[in-house]
């Protein structure tokens, strides 16, 4: 090994005259530091109603904004056997991420792993903020306690919890052989595809349907005061942008892909050009899943003070749908087809 040079070499000299409490206390701090972070990262998408299963454990994944998959810290200890609450013993190390503490793992453990395992304050699309790991840290975990199961180390308390992470091996081999066949083959891409069309196929009619009362007064004297305009019950006339606003907040929100397939048909059809949108919508599925959105909207539109305030909510609430992950909606829109 070589001998620490510069910045490393003052750190060393510092140490040595330091009592083993003032060497402790001063990893604490550097850990604290490490591990904090000023600004939460945002999630764009997440599992809290469709939790990612892997064997019995049901395990709640975001994907955040710089594109990092992260695990909850409660799914990721709940997954494990663990309590949720991280509760600190004596004999713990606290410069330890929290996932790491136990004293059976520490022969295991990777200067590297550790690294990974810093906790990531993140903000859910709900707007929630929690705590979470790195999704890759998970099977360097179960690794860990498997190792110490082998090595004969672990308490019989914690055995249920060697027991828990082979199943999550187990169950991530197999998930990620048929991600990586998906992968290989080109199939993610031809399940987005297919997944798009049973969402087009649902909501939107191939022929025009007839027109029906669709928005409700409220909505529009919703918009009209949030864009401080006055507000005629007795006039249908709106000011001409309002389309566009309609698009934002409704037709880009209700399904993925559902505006941009309007807008082709449009293109094609000199007919559909001159028909409302929610004309061209199934009458099935379409049609009442764009009530139901509306009605949620609106809602929303009454619970806020300003177009500002309600864009931020409607964000929270109904974000414009990703139209290249529109296997995440296949669920819903079978049970909506039946």
């Amino acid at each position: 090994m070589t001998d620490p040079s510069g910045r490393a070499k003052g750190g060393v000299a510092r140490a040595s005259k330091m009592t083993p409490a003032q060497r402790k206390e001063s990893a604490q701090k550097a850990a604290a530091a490490r591990w904090a972070t000023p600004e939460p990262k945002r999630a764009i998408s997440g599992s809290a109603d469709r939790p990612l299963m892997i064997g019995d454990a049901a395990i709640e994944c975001y994907v955040l904004d710089d594109g990092t998959r992260v695990i909850t810290q409660g799914a990721m200890l709940t997954a494990l056997g663990r309590s949720r609450r991280v509760n600190t013993k004596p004999g713990d190390d606290i410069t330890l991420p929290p996932i790491l503490r136990a004293q059976a793992l520490r022969p295991f453990i990777s200067d590297e792993l550790i690294e990974d395992a810093r906790p990531i304050s993140f903000v859910t699309p709900s707007g929630v903020r929690a705590n979470g790991y790195r999704a890759d840290v998970l099977p360097q975990v179960c690794e860990a306690w498997l190792s110490a199961r082998s090595a004969d180390t672990l308490l019989k308390s914690q055995h249920p919890i060697a027991t828990a992470a082979e199943i999550i091996v187990r169950g991530l081999a197999r998930v990620g052989i048929i991600a990586l066949i998906d992968e290989a083959t080109g199939y993610q891409d031809v399940r987005a595809r297919d997944a798009l069309a049973k969402i087009l196929e649902a909501y939107v009619a191939d022929e025009l349907q007839p027109w029906v009362k669709t928005f409700d007064v409220d909505f529009y004297k919703e918009m009209f005061r949030l864009r401080e305009l006055r507000f005629d019950p007795s006039s249908l006339k709106k000011p001409s942008y309002f389309g566009h606003l309609t698009n934002d907040v409704v037709y880009r929100r209700v399904a993925p892909g559902v505006f941009d397939e309007i807008k082709a048909e449009r293109a094609k059809d000199e007919k559909k050009r001159k028909a409302k949108f929610h004309q061209q919508l199934t009458t099935e599925v379409g049609h009442p899943k764009l009530r139901e959105h509306i009605a949620s909207v609106t809602t929303i539109m009454k619970l806020s003070d300003d177009w500002t305030d309600f864009k931020a909510k409607l964000d929270r609430v109904h974000p414009i749908i990703d139209p290249n992950q529109p296997q995440l909606w296949e669920d819903e829109i079978l049970e909506s087809a039946h």
